[in-house]
Parts: structure tokens; C-alpha cells; sequence
């Protein structure tokens, strides 16, 4: 069976629209408006707003918001476990 949320996932603005849309779950879930977000982070509302709207944000800005809700284990985890494609990859993994 085909994972229709990986199909989903295709394009660079979809992902940039997944990760935004965790991080605004996230920001509601503990009772966090954007603005004080803001204020937390460091990165301005704007670009918190446009982030939540549109999925654009730079990474240092993304960075900043993963710390103020502490979340930065989870941030500097991405691409750690990532299951190997073949098993060329694996006898060419660098040690």
C-alpha cells in the first residue's frame, strides 16, 4: 500500500508546509501565541507569521523557534537516522 502522506511530501513546499505546521501545533499545544513566540526566539513576529503561513523561514530562524520550545534535540536529530537505500551504501558507508 502507498503512504499518501510520503506522496504528499514531494516537493520542497510541501515539506516546508509539514515542518511549519508541526511547529504551529506544537507553539498552540503549549499555550504560546506567535508574538510571544517572538519574544522567546528572538526572530520577529513576521517572520513567524509568514512561517506559519507560507513554510518560508531560514534555518537559523528555525533554529531559534526549536530553542524556545525546546525542541532542539528533536531539530538536531533530523537526517541522524535514516535508513540506507542499498546495500552498496552501506559497504560504502565512510566510518
Amino acid at each position: 500500500m502507498i503512504d499518501l502522506e510520503i506522496l504528499e511530501l514531494q516537493s520542497p513546499a510541501a515539506i516546508q508546509m509539514k515542518i511549519a505546521g508541526n511547529i504551529r501545533r506544537l507553539r498552540k499545544r503549549r499555550r504560546i501565541s506567535q508574538q510571544k513566540l517572538a519574544a522567546l526566539s528572538g526572530v520577529s513576529f513576521a517572520s513567524i507569521r509568514r512561517f506559519e503561513k507560507q513554510g518560508d523561514i531560514s534555518l537559523s530562524s528555525l533554529a531559534k523557534i526549536a530553542l524556545a520550545l525546546e525542541v532542539e534535540q528533536e531539530m538536531a536529530g533530523l537526517f541522524s537516522d535514516v535508513p540506507y537505500l542499498s546495500i552498496d551504501e552501506v559497504l560504502h558507508e565512510p566510518k
